[in-house]
């Protein structure tokens, strides 16, 4: 598994585990079990999580996911806005620790911006390093000038990463916020590579996969990983999706195929809103 080294020091790979929408059905939480446990075993050993998906039960899926294998994993969680004041923070910290079952998250990031301002937040994710109850920082859903009020506040310019949705279809980050990221040695997250599951039924994505001998899914995902500083995060509840998903990282793009895609899915021209979803 190709990685991306963080201006941390750490190095993680490019391609991890999502959780997004886990948690939510008791009857799945087995085969998501297996799903993550299987991606780890594949060397995919970063998982994306957040207090807010399933109120806190992906990160219950995730922790027994983990369990055992902790220190082989690269462990992000995301704080809501509402709970990103200074005390909030610690707060919502802690309480994803227990549902982790563990005493330290390797990342942890503002979900999106809020009403609480960033100096508040900052002060609370430096009370959680100073305690090693987080080894980094970072954020999520920040545009470029929201990234720009975050770096102007006092040591938050050490944020790690910043995780948005990218894929091949929605790629305006291209444009500005990627290559500004990429200036100051701030990785970029990749959330919903593969567009929810919308595969775009496209000639051009079918005609490289069999270039490959790989899936359209699998084209999509290696298009997120062209850059060295982007992380991709799919997530699939499916220990055979997620095999597929994982051989992706292993996929490299020629000019040629990167040519034939903006021929059809082209780059931004100009700024465009950061989609979330």
């Amino acid at each position: 598994m190709r990685q991306v080294a963080l201006r941390n020091g750490a190095r993680v790979p490019a391609l991890g585990l999502g959780t997004w929408m886990m948690g939510e059905d008791v009857r799945q939480r087995a085969q998501e079990v297996r799903a993550l446990q299987t991606g780890l075993d594949l060397g995919a050993t970063l998982i994306d999580t957040a207090e807010m998906y399933a109120s806190g039960r992906a990160e219950e899926v995730t922790a027994a996911a983990i369990k055992g294998r902790r220190d082989s994993v690269y462990l992000v969680s995301k704080v809501l806005p509402q709970n990103a004041s200074r005390t909030g923070v610690v707060k919502a910290c802690e309480a994803s620790l227990k549902r982790l079952k563990t005493d330290r998250i390797d990342l942890y990031l503002l979900h999106w911006r809020g009403a609480v301002p960033f100096a508040e937040t900052m002060a609370g994710f430096d009370d959680l390093m100073q305690s090693g109850k987080i080894l980094g920082f970072g954020v999520s859903n920040l545009d470029p000038k929201d990234m720009q009020e975050w770096l102007a506040v006092s040591r938050a310019d050490k944020a790690l990463a910043n995780q948005v949705q990218y894929s091949i279809n929605v790629r305006g980050i291209d444009f500005d916020l990627l290559p500004w990221c990429r200036e100051r040695k701030i990785a970029i997250m990749a959330y919903c590579p593969l567009a929810h599951g919308d595969v775009p039924h496209k000639p051009v994505l079918k005609r490289i996969a069999e270039r490959h001998r790989a899936t359209p899914a699998q084209i999509m995902l290696a298009w997120t990983l062209r850059h060295e500083h982007v992380i991709t995060i799919p997530k699939s509840a499916r220990p055979e999706r997620v095999r597929e998903n994982v051989a992706a990282a292993d996929i490299v793009l020629s000019a040629e195929d990167l040519m034939d895609l903006d021929k059809d899915f082209p780059p931004p021209r100009k700024p465009q809103p950061l989609a979330m979803s």
